[in-house]
């Protein structure tokens, strides 16, 4: 086992054998944390060390928030490739402090104008496949920076590349957890075409400490510094793109890439005992977190006592509820008219409510009827000295995404496309130039219409109930921003899904240890079926604003390598 989750592990064990932690009702202080990072002028949080540095780095010489996470996230594509890298999808929320307002980039690709639904149905499919070249989209995350930097940045993009480039080059030693899953993701990747020759040096993934080099995208990063964003997409890069793709039957061509472009998008909100909470609008699942938060704010939720079994049990049936309106309602808002306001309306979530019995878990639900008005992945947070914060997250799905690698570029392409449905009549069905339903989701909290906290939780469909979790044990049970993040955490599976899977037998509830026996039984008693997990609970990163003392707290959890750091 990975030897930090081993440690963690055994920590939480020792925690909750403590009488305070033992029975139903724990105090949400027995658990494994460390102090939180306090800094005045600027504060970093990402899931890999050396990127919090590349961040500080920039800040330091007068980049803006914006431009720091830019380098950041360059730096982990590099870094951490088993979650994200530029030929994935991106989006961020930025709290501008000149405007004093928040504002929503949608940076995620379409499918393939070439690859048209009948071909699943030729092949014989009844779903889009995880891996190879159909579920292969555009990559949204290099335009996704440039328009970050167009409107946000101050220093040059070469400056802000130039630290992954130099690290490409020369090499970096592979962080601890990350190497795990490299090592996991070797056999699962292995046999897709470029995937050997860019990650797997000397037919072998790095082990912690082995330092890896990647030529490829040191040279791609070069060109698109020099080149801009039409270097990826309209010139010699996307030009070898469509070569590859050709070569391997992926329908992805360089007409594609020429007619990508990000979203500019207005987040949207609901209120949590007297906290603004703010998530994207879909083809993203944030407003699922927004959804559960208002099933829940009627429930003494403090009284029932942290992570007890009634608690939780709240906590896993809101989720129930909100996620069959995802798996119904979530898609591209280009392609179908999603009832937003409806389903984050605080009536709509008075009349779901209803289905939430306090005694028993469900085991199947189904969507509800708002009314329709006319008319695993990296997280990472940055703040400057000027007060502007930017939430930002960015992925290639599942891990390495498609596997599939363009020769010499030195990244795979995503796999996005996997999350289409292939049901025709179904707000998310399969269709060419269609952005798919997403998993990834940044948010942010104001209060008092200052910028509170800007936050995220990666993993997949853990992401709203991971954001639903660190608030309430902010909120209502009065924790830091490091132990909101350290807690102990529940990770519900097997809701339905917006791919067309239909939940009939209540899904399957994965504990940490942090939650002790006493609690286990008490949910057992409730009905559901529990499951222990290592490792399936999200990664955590924040930044905490202090209006009060003018100053920013910073959070990394403990389940990844990552590090916050401020000056």
């Amino acid at each position: 086992m990975h030897t930090t989750l081993l440690a963690l592990t055994l920590l939480l064990l020792l925690a909750f054998a403590s009488p305070a932690a033992g029975g139903d009702r724990v105090t949400g202080r027995a658990f494994a944390t460390r102090s939180e990072v306090i800094a005045r002028r600027g504060m970093a949080a990402t899931s890999q060390p050396l990127a919090t540095q590349i961040a500080l780095d920039i800040l330091k010489q007068g980049g803006s928030a914006v431009d720091a996470a830019i380098a950041a996230n360059a730096a982990l594509g590099l870094m951490e490739p088993t979650g994200c890298g530029i030929g994935g999808d991106l989006f961020a929320i930025v709290w501008d402090p000149k405007e004093k307002k928040l504002h929503g980039l949608n940076a995620s690709g379409r499918s393939p104008r070439g690859l048209q639904a009948e071909h699943f149905a030729k092949e014989g499919l009844e779903r889009i496949p995880p891996f190879g070249p159909l579920p292969v989209s555009v990559p949204g995350c290099v335009d996704g920076w440039f328009e970050l930097h167009a409107r946000f940045g101050r220093l040059p993009m070469e400056k802000l590349l130039e630290p992954a480039i130099r690290y490409a080059k020369e090499g970096f030693p592979v962080s601890e957890l990350i190497a795990y899953y490299w090592g996991r993701s070797a056999r699962v990747f292995g046999r897709y075409a470029g995937f050997t020759e860019t990650f797997l040096p000397g037919g072998k993934a790095p082990a912690k400490g082995d330092l890896f080099r990647n030529p490829g995208l040191a040279s791609t990063l070069e060109q698109i510094a020099e080149g801009g964003r039409d270097a990826f997409y309209r010139g010699a890069l996307a030009d070898r793109i469509d070569v590859f793709c050709r070569e391997v039957g992926c329908f992805l061509r360089k007409e594609d890439l020429a007619a990508h472009r990000s979203e500019w998008v207005a987040p949207v909100s609901t209120t949590y005992r007297g906290h603004e909470v703010w998530q994207l609008p879909p083809n993203g699942q944030g407003i699922a977190a927004l959804q559960m938060l208002n099933l829940l704010e009627p429930y003494d939720l403090k009284a029932m006592g942290h992570n007890s079994s009634a608690y939780l049990h709240h906590l896993v049936e809101a989720k129930k509820i909100a996620y069959e309106d995802r798996a119904r309602f979530y898609a591209d808002m280009a392609f179908a008219e999603v009832p937003v306001q409806a389903l984050i309306s605080k009536a709509y979530a008075a009349k779901r409510r209803a289905l939430l019995d306090p005694e028993r878990a469900s085991r199947q639900l189904d969507p509800g009827d708002p009314k329709l008005k006319d008319g695993d992945t990296i997280y990472l947070t940055v703040a400057d000295s000027d007060r502007m914060m930017v939430s930002l997250i960015q992925s290639n799905f599942r891990g390495f995404g498609s596997g599939l690698c363009p020769t010499g570029l030195g990244f795979c392409l995503q796999n996005r496309g996997e999350l289409f449905t292939l049901e025709k009549d179904h707000p998310n069905a399969y269709a060419p130039g269609k952005r798919p339903f997403h998993t990834i989701i940044p948010a942010f909290v104001t209060k008092d219409g200052k910028p509170w906290l800007s936050f995220g939780v990666m993993g997949g469909d853990m992401q709203p109930q991971g954001h639903v979790q660190v608030l309430l044990n902010l909120i209502d049970f009065g924790m830091n921003v490091q132990e909101a993040g350290d807690a102990a955490r529940f990770h519900h599976t097997g809701s339905s899904r917006p791919t067309g899977a239909k939940m009939t037998d209540g899904g399957v509830l994965h504990l940490e240890s942090g939650i002790g026996m006493e609690v286990r039984r008490g949910l057992a008693r409730k009905g559901h079926r529990l499951r222990w997990a290592v490792g399936p609970y999200g990664g955590y990163q924040a930044i905490h604003y202090d209006a009060v003392r003018d100053v920013y707290v910073g959070a990394s959890e403990s389940r990844k390598d990552g590090q916050a750091a401020g000056y």
